[in-house]
Parts: C-alpha cells; structure tokens; sequence
C-alpha cells in the first residue's frame, strides 16, 4: 500500500503503539523517517531504535517505546503533524512556534538536515515544520 504521507502514518503506528502500550513498533523504514528517529531518540522520547533491512529493499525501523516504571505512562503524550503534502508549513528562524512553552520540541527539515526547533534557532535556520512532540 502506498501512502500520500509517510509521516503522518509514522507518526499514527507510533501513537497507536502507544495507546496499546506496546514496547516495540516496526514502521517501513525512509531516510526522513530515519532522521526523525535519530531526534526522538537524542530528546529522550524513545528507548532505542534499530535499522534492519528486508527483502523489498526499503527496510523497517524498530523502535522500542519509553514508559515510566512507576506510572507507565508514556514519555510521549502527543503527536501532532503539522506540515502535511497539501499544505506545507514553513517558518523562519525568528518564528518558529514555542511547543508547550518550551516543554515539547517541534521537529523541522531544515537545509542543514532534520533537526528541532531549538538547534534551528541556535543554526539561525528556518524550514518545514513536520510535527509537534510533547
């Protein structure tokens, strides 16, 4: 199955795993998706993620999901696309949105790569505003 927004249902297999209480989500493996990972896994939003590869080529991505031990709760609480193919969101550097007052990040393809808002503030660089994480 082909789908118009990749992120967007990498973004829903994660929320749906969530939800589920999953440890693990396999998701069909892209470079932007890939990206994505790498800064869910910096900001401490994941446990750890591993890249494996399949027989059509294009590979899964396995990510293992962080709970609280003591509550379980999840340490993401919200995923929000905001760009979407339709309509594409671009902000300079001087206004990208504050997520959450600073608590969640927004995760940004910039030129100097996938990064969050406040490595892009930091670069001095705007870019296409992918999603919300808080």
């Amino acid at each position: 199955m082909k789908t118009t927004d990749p992120i967007a249902d990498y973004l829903t297999r994660l929320r749906n795993a969530i939800k589920a209480r999953h440890r693990v989500v396999e998701v069909p493996a892209s470079n932007i998706k890939k990206e994505v990972t790498k800064v869910l896994f910096d900001k401490g939003y994941i446990l750890n993620y591993m890249f494996e590869d399949t027989s059509n080529k294009q590979g899964n991505i396995k990510i293992a999901l962080k709970y609280n031990p003591e509550t379980k709760e999840s340490a993401i609480t919200k995923l929000q696309r905001v760009s979407s193919p339709g309509l594409r969101q671009y902000k300079s550097s001087d206004s990208l949105p504050k997520v959450l007052n600073g608590l969640g990040i927004a995760i940004l393809s910039t030129s100097k790569g996938v990064i969050t808002d406040k490595e892009a503030k930091a670069l001095n660089v705007g870019g296409e505003v992918l999603c919300y994480i808080y």
